[in-house]
């Protein structure tokens, strides 16, 4: 049988399991990758929003890094919610001394229920982790953020700010468009060296939402170390991804923006 990749992440706790480190693991899990972590923050959060954080302290979380890749091997890394600069700073200081061939770099800034997760100071940190980075999974806000620039309107923009992020140091971006409600259709741009491949998926009806972000960027995190190429990767995500938001209301958790169904291919319903 051969060996599952390990796949570390990077990223804040989210007690209500829909987000953060919590759908990190279990995305892994449901992907064929054993999964690691390091903490970055603790949040007190619920599907209705997040009412505090808890950072870190730096010097743990360079810590807790050492310590995990003195002893195990790492595939494939994922970074969600850092929080600070600082944290950023650290996170970016280990990649340079531990490098890995695959690192998905999920830019969280606002949680779904609309919560900040990010200081306004820690942006231009987040932009300096980009060329670290093999690919960015930002969706249509965290693009504008990240760029300075309103929210890209239609497939053209979309494609223009994958591109202008490309232009700050990313290699690939996979920019998500979930957020133009209303398209009729979730279409995600992934451009790159290769050049640009429009993902698409039917849209989903469904106000379950929590982790979507942390969920996909995982996926591909899981997943690169068992495909061919990122463009592959990137559509068995989307594919994995649409089918955990389309049996997401059979969960039935929380009284806000539910979590995903990470397990819809394993769990009987």
């Amino acid at each position: 049988m051969t060996r599952p990749p390990v796949a570390l992440t990077i990223a804040g706790s989210d007690p209500s399991g829909g987000a953060g480190v919590q759908a990190d693991l279990k995305t892994f899990s449901a992907l064929g990758a054993y999964g690691t972590a390091v903490l970055t923050a603790l949040t007190a959060q619920s599907t209705t929003g997040v009412t505090g954080v808890h950072v870190v302290p730096t010097a743990f979380v360079t810590e807790q890094l050492e310590t995990l890749v003195a002893d195990v091997r790492v595939d494939a890394v994922k970074i969600g919610m850092l929080a600070t600069a600082e944290l950023a700073g650290a996170v970016a200081d280990f990649l340079r001394a531990h490098p890995c061939p695959v690192v998905v770099l999920d830019p969280v800034m606002v949680a779904t229920s609309g919560d900040r997760l990010l200081a306004d100071d820690a942006v231009e940190a987040l932009r300096a982790l980009l060329p670290l980075a093999s690919v960015v999974t930002p969706n249509l806000p965290e693009a504008a953020g990240l760029l300075g620039v309103a929210e890209a309107a239609d497939e053209a923009e979309m494609l223009d700010q994958a591109q202008a992020l490309r232009a700050l140091g990313a290699p690939r971006v996979l920019l998500k468009g979930g957020h133009r409600a209303g398209s009729g259709s979730a279409s995600d741009v992934l451009a790159g060296p290769e050049g640009a491949t429009w993902l698409r998926a039917p849209w989903v009806s469904t106000t379950n939402t929590h982790g979507t972000g942390c969920s996909l960027s995982s996926a591909l995190a899981a997943l690169r170390p068992q495909r061919e190429t990122w463009v592959d990767t990137a559509r068995d995500a989307k594919d994995w991804l649409t089918g955990a938001l389309a049996a997401a209301d059979t969960l039935e958790v929380g009284h806000g923006h539910g979590p995903v169904h990470h397990f819809h291919r394993l769990w009987d319903r």
